[in-house]
């Protein structure tokens, strides 16, 4: 017969600085999967658009392109893209048993490149709205 032990609120809270990369990789990959099918609904309602007329479409972007709190999400949502497809490919390696010493090194790098190429990209996303 099993046990269970409630361990309350405090202890559960708390519990996230336990985390290893691992843990934290798991997490960053479901949470950017749910952002980037959310931005797919989003993106069918834009698109949606188009089937009223080409005018209606045309406006609906300007509109939404001269907006720079929608260049700004624009940034994250390359940066959760990027992020996802780059752990993505590191969970594939690892699935494939490349690198399976490494798993925490190419997390972090994943990461970091992540910055790099978001940072990078800023001024092309913001220029338009500016």
């Amino acid at each position: 017969m099993s046990q269970s032990y409630d361990r309350g609120l405090v202890e559960d809270f708390g519990r996230w600085r336990e985390f290893s990369a691992g843990m934290w990789a798991w997490i960053f990959h479901k949470f950017t999967g749910w952002v980037l099918i959310g931005y797919l609904f989003t993106h069918i309602a834009v698109l949606s658009t188009a089937t009223v007329d080409g005018a209606t479409y045309t406006q609906t972007i300007r509109l939404l392109e001269g907006l720079l709190i929608v260049r700004i999400l624009e940034v994250g949502l390359l940066a959760v893209a990027v992020f996802h497809i780059l752990n993505g490919l590191r969970l594939l390696f690892v699935d494939l048993g490349i690198g399976l010493e490494s798993q925490d090194k190419s997390f972090y790098a994943s990461l970091v490149l992540t910055g790099a190429i978001v940072v990078a990209s800023i001024p092309t996303f913001v220029a338009g709205a500016l």
